[in-house]
């Protein structure tokens, strides 16, 4: 799992407006769905006023407060850890999935939605013109032209099929946060936006729950449609309060500080008891080490 570092905060009223007049524009040209009565095209307003409600189609709705544990490289999986949540790569065994369902626990389904990994069983299927400049610290990756849905379109489905079918309860989708780095690719705000709007209703369509990975700034535009976040390095780099939305939404944060930085953790999980998320610390690499807060 990658983590990129917030820049510096932008301009909140001037970017508002901008992007009013983006999704207006792509409202009006037909690339976004149409807004129920008082809505901005494309925003969808969070209610907080009351807790989020059971989907109507079934999707898992978690609950705020539960525990999770993420593994994403070797060793093999530690299906004994005590977690409600684990967060699992997508070509993880069949086995691991089915262990973790048989002690009561909800799996996530990692898929790296913006940007290309070369180790991947279907690499060979990203045209060549999605691909971008190097994922800078993660050899092998390079970031995703996120603009060109149509010809990413395939390649997602199938992976969000193979998510379904072998039984995940949620889609976690990483690299969300693109239009802020250096991907090569002019990406904009509602670019992304549009992106993450997508990949909602294709997750949604196949019965899976989704988070939203970081990209604190689109949050408010998200939490009424994502069902939980998933971040890293928020209280380190001090935007965790942004995710808040969420939990006035009714629906969990979920989230890990690394290692590798020198914050202090039990600041971090008393600052996280007050905003009401659920925090871990873990190693870069995501192998099976794992704190919880005391």
């Amino acid at each position: 799992m990658n983590s990129s570092v917030p820049g510096k905060k932008q301009n909140r009223m001037r970017r508002g407006a901008l992007l009013t007049f983006l999704l207006l524009f792509l409202f009006l040209a037909g690339c976004l769905p149409q807004p129920a009565p008082g809505q901005v095209p494309g925003i969808t307003v969070v209610d907080t006023s009351t807790p989020a409600p059971v989907s109507p189609a079934g999707w898992w709705q978690p609950a705020v407060g539960l525990t999770w544990q993420i593994q994403l490289s070797e060793p093999e999986v530690d299906t004994s850890v005590d977690a409600n949540v684990f967060e699992v790569d997508l070509y993880v065994a069949q086995s691991v999935i089915d262990a973790l369902h048989a002690k009561g626990s909800r799996v996530v389904c990692y898929v790296s939605v913006g940007s290309y990994e070369d180790w991947r069983p279907d690499a060979a299927q990203f045209p060549a013109e999605l691909l971008g400049k190097d994922y800078a610290g993660w050899p092998g990756e390079k970031w995703l032209d996120i603009r060109q849905i149509d010809k990413l379109a395939p390649i997602l489905r199938a992976r969000l099929d193979l998510c379904k079918t072998k039984g995940f309860d949620a889609l976690e989708p990483d690299n969300l946060e693109s239009y802020t780095n250096d991907t090569g690719f002019p990406l904009t705000y509602a670019d992304q936006l549009r992106f993450a709007l997508w990949l909602a209703e294709e997750a949604h369509a196949r019965g899976l729950a989704i988070a939203q990975k970081n990209a604190p700034d689109q949050a408010g535009d998200l939490a009424g449609l994502y069902d939980f976040a998933v971040i890293e390095d928020a209280f380190y780099y001090d935007w965790a309060d942004e995710m808040s939305v969420y939990i006035q939404a009714g629906k969990p944060v979920f989230a890990v500080e690394y290692t590798d930085l020198d914050g202090n953790f039990l600041d971090y999980c008393r600052a996280s008891r007050k905003l009401g998320f659920s925090l871990i610390l873990k190693h870069r690499e995501l192998d099976n080490w794992l704190k919880t807060c005391p």
